[in-house]
């Protein structure tokens, strides 16, 4: 029977395989040290926007993951509701009871002469408080939201981005874009009285913004003076405003925008249909699009989150510096 040879391993066996031991680990060290994976996300600061909607993703849309965990929810809760049919609550009122409540009683705890007035720093008339400006629209409220995360998409709005709004009336869509925007990058111009004081004393106090100091002006003519030579946008829009101009006025409005517009990347949309264009026919509305510095980019169409409902939008660019 052959005799058991044991394996030899000499010094210098051993020392190379020492080394390359130690040179794998090295790299691999180095590989894992160098790679680009995700870190905590940073707090945010206060005064800086942060996100609407989405959470941690930072989005803007509600995604196909958000849509159905709120249907799960729903499930999850056993809640059945039929077409327009709600459960009223402690004490049902219509807006309507509710204002004739405030009138009459001004609320279940309240102060009495002559300190009725010496408690409430910002009071706000009652047709405000009971949100009737929130029926001036002709379709829910809601809707706002859909305007907002159209656009904001379409020009991939960041939190630095600067707005005007044509109408913002008593900011339906606008508070959407207060919220998200940095303060002092949202701005207005408005002719409606009730609609403006629907925004100041209710909507902007309500909600927490009125730190954001959007820039809301009362006028019309499409007189832009107020907001200062200097300001640029890279979204300037109006929903269902121009329909309710005189042609003429909208070409006039259009000329004073179009220097107030980022080139290139700024965008104008108008909603529904842009009639002040087509009514003098292809060829002239583009020669007069061009004439200003105007490119017409396309027609949109967003539906609703909420409702059966679906919205056009007309989108131009500035192409001259």
């Amino acid at each position: 029977m052959p005799s058991q040879r044991g394996i030899v391993i000499t010094v210098p066996v051993l020392v190379l395989s020492v080394l390359g031991a130690a040179i794998f680990l090295f790299f691999l060290f180095f590989s894992l040290s160098s790679c680009s994976c995700p870190g905590p996300f940073p707090a945010a600061s206060s005064g800086s926007a942060v996100p609407v909607g989405g959470g941690a993703r930072g989005g803007i849309r509600p995604t196909e993951a958000d849509i159905e965990w709120v249907k799960g929810q729903i499930r999850a809760n056993g809640l059945h509701m039929q077409d327009n049919v709600l459960r009223k609550g402690i004490n049902p009122r219509t807006r309507a009871q509710q204002l004739e409540d405030l009138n009459q009683f001004k609320g279940i705890s309240h102060y009495e002469e002559p300190d009725s007035s010496n408690h409430t720093a910002l009071p706000c008339p009652g047709e405000l408080l009971v949100e009737e400006h929130h029926s001036y629209y002709g379709e829910p409220w809601a809707g706002g939201r859909d305007v907002f995360e159209f656009l904001a998409d379409a020009v991939h709005l960041k939190p630095d981005s600067r707005v005007l709004e044509i109408g913002c009336g008593t900011l339906r869509v606008g508070l959407h874009f207060i919220t998200y925007l940095d303060p002092d990058h949202f701005h207005c111009l408005e002719r409606d009285e009730l609609s403006l004081m629907a925004a100041f004393r209710y909507e902007l106090p309500s909600r927490g913004l009125l730190h954001k100091r959007p820039l809301i002006v009362r006028g019309e003519d499409m007189d832009f003076t107020k907001f200062g030579s200097g300001s640029t946008y890279d979204l300037i829009y109006a929903s269902a405003v121009f329909l309710h101009m005189p042609d003429k006025l909208v070409w006039v409005g259009l000329e004073r925008l179009v220097g107030k517009l980022k080139p290139r990347e700024g965008r104008i949309f108008v909603s529904h249909n842009i009639k002040f264009c087509s009514r003098l026919g292809g060829e002239e509305c583009t020669r007069r699009l061009t004439s200003l510095g105007l490119e017409y980019v396309g027609k949109h169409a967003h539906d609703s989150l909420l409702f059966n409902h679906y919205e056009i939008w007309f989108e131009f660019k500035r192409f001259k510096e």
